[in-house]
């Protein structure tokens, strides 16, 4: 596989990671069937959301397949009183990236990006290499460092 603009900027920094490729199916882009592809826990694959505040503008959270964003949270750590998820048509224009493979490593722009606290427990997570199909195994500490994000509790239980 072609190195990912995600690889790059990692391999540009010196921070040691792993690509795992699956095979993508466009009706099914959830971190479940990902998660199932790549043979690992749906709470250690994680998934880039793109959101807005009303303050502070685009940023990126990372959050475990298993969870939804907090929007509360993730509006008082951010420094925003309203935060929304950008439309998915928006989306490629701000990140370089398509919706199922938005990555939190070398997006258009050096946006924000807010790392769940429960990536730290884990010797690496699985997070977008910038495209649908590819994966970048990473240690959360080194993924923390490469885009200095901040870590929080940023996602919660996804509701039935």
């Amino acid at each position: 596989m072609k190195k990912t603009n995600a690889a790059r900027v990692l391999d540009n920094l010196g921070i040691p990671y792993r690509l795992v490729e699956y095979e993508v199916d466009p009706s099914d882009l959830s971190a479940e069937d990902v998660a199932r592809k790549i043979n690992l826990p749906l709470g250690q694959v994680f998934k880039t959301l793109v959101a807005r505040g009303d303050k502070t503008g685009v940023f990126l959270a990372c959050i475990p397949g298993d969870r939804e964003l907090d929007l509360k949270a993730i509006a008082v750590v951010s420094g925003n009183k309203r935060v929304e998820l950008v439309p998915v048509k928006e989306i490629q224009a701000l990140t370089g990236y398509v919706r199922g493979g938005v990555s939190p490593i070398g997006a258009k722009k050096p946006y924000p990006v807010y790392l769940d606290e429960r990536a730290m427990g884990f010797s690496f997570i699985s997070v977008s290499a910038g495209v649908r199909g590819c994966q970048i195994l990473i240690s959360p500490e080194d993924l923390r460092r490469a885009v200095s994000a901040k870590v929080w509790a940023v996602g919660r239980k996804e509701e039935p």
